[in-house]
């Protein structure tokens, strides 16, 4: 395997990974110019000589980047990276800073399955001496995982699906009518309009924010965020999508033969499934599927009383989601 990197030269960064915790890291920047320019970041332990584990390619979801990841007051990729884990956070085509040469999201979600994630994988295993990355997907991000999972089985060591939707909208009719009628809006690559959506929501946060107050849809379970990381959020990871991207998305929540990620069923490699029993936009119901149809011999499904959003990068995150991601990846992620 042979790929191009254009990197920035190792910057030695003390970033927070919660509150008062933070973490002394080296951070990269990486361009991928055969693969239209896109963006990685990198990041791992800031220490001459340690051979980190299986690298991670954290892959954000839907109309987001890489800062659904990474946040300045908590940040999920700089506690890998802290735990010894060698990570990759990318912003897709057309997101974050790839939209440097993709000036918008792609017309359906095959560009990212052909093109930017096998690129990203070549790009890691060059870099990081390893043959074999694990995935880490949040939302689509995990859906994207599976099907790389099933297209390059042998350079995948091992798959976590958070908040992934395996049949989008299942047990959650509201949800799957409100994105058949916006995927019937738009066609192709016309934008669907995520950044509108991230600002209405934070001149709103208030009203989404009160338990009592009833709402369809909740992007985050009510109380999930600090107001203040809840705002960095909003403003920093909702990014581009497209309304064909979208209809992809509808497309898979049947039980049909063309579904993106159906291959991946017969992959045996080790899965982690998570999902968010407050979630609205992926319920737990949605999320299962991945677990019970795998044949992985090595495969766990776990909840936590959180939203989508919050799962990530919530107040409660470092206590719920992070202890059991880490010590999973551990057990599955050494050289």
């Amino acid at each position: 395997m042979s790929a191009r990197v254009i990197s920035t030269a190792p910057v030695e960064v003390t970033e927070v990974v919660d509150g008062a915790r933070t973490a002394h890291l080296e951070e990269t920047a990486l361009t991928l110019p055969d693969a239209g320019s896109l963006a990685l970041v990198r990041k791992r332990l800031a220490r001459p000589g340690v051979d980190a584990r299986v690298p991670l390619l954290l892959v954000h979801g839907f109309g987001q980047n890489l800062h659904a990841w990474h946040l300045s007051r908590r940040s999920l990729a700089n506690h890998l990276a802290a735990a010894g884990h060698d990570v990759f956070s990318i912003d897709l085509r057309g997101h974050g800073r790839s939209r440097a040469t993709h000036d918008r999201a792609p017309a359906d979600l095959r560009p990212y399955l052909d093109h930017d994630l096998p690129a990203a994988l070549d790009a890691i295993a060059a870099l990081s001496g390893h043959e074999r990355v694990t995935l880490v997907g949040h939302s689509l991000g995990g859906m994207l995982a599976y099907a790389t999972a099933a297209r390059h089985p042998g350079r995948v060591a091992a798959v976590v699906g958070l908040a992934t939707p395996y049949f989008w909208g299942r047990d959650a009719s509201f949800v799957h009518a409100l994105s058949r009628a916006a995927a019937l809006v738009g066609r192709g690559s016309t934008a669907f309009p995520m950044r509108a959506v991230g600002g209405m929501l934070r001149a709103t946060q208030a009203l989404w924010d009160t338990p009592w107050l009833p709402m369809p849809i909740r992007a985050w379970h009510p109380g999930g965020f600090e107001p203040e990381v809840l705002a960095e959020y909003l403003a920093r990871s909702f990014d581009r999508a497209s309304f064909g991207e979208l209809a992809h998305l509808v497309a898979s929540r049947a039980d049909a033969d063309d579904h993106f990620a159906r291959e991946f069923e017969g992959c045996d490699v080790p899965l982690l499934v998570v999902a968010g029993a407050h979630d609205h936009l992926a319920r737990p119901a949605a999320v299962r599927p991945a677990y019970d149809r795998s044949r992985a011999r090595d495969r766990t499904y776990v909840t936590f009383p959180s939203g989508h959003g919050d799962l990530l990068l919530g107040r409660k995150s470092p206590q719920l989601l992070w202890p059991t991601l880490t010590r999973w990846l551990h057990g599955r992620t050494s050289r």
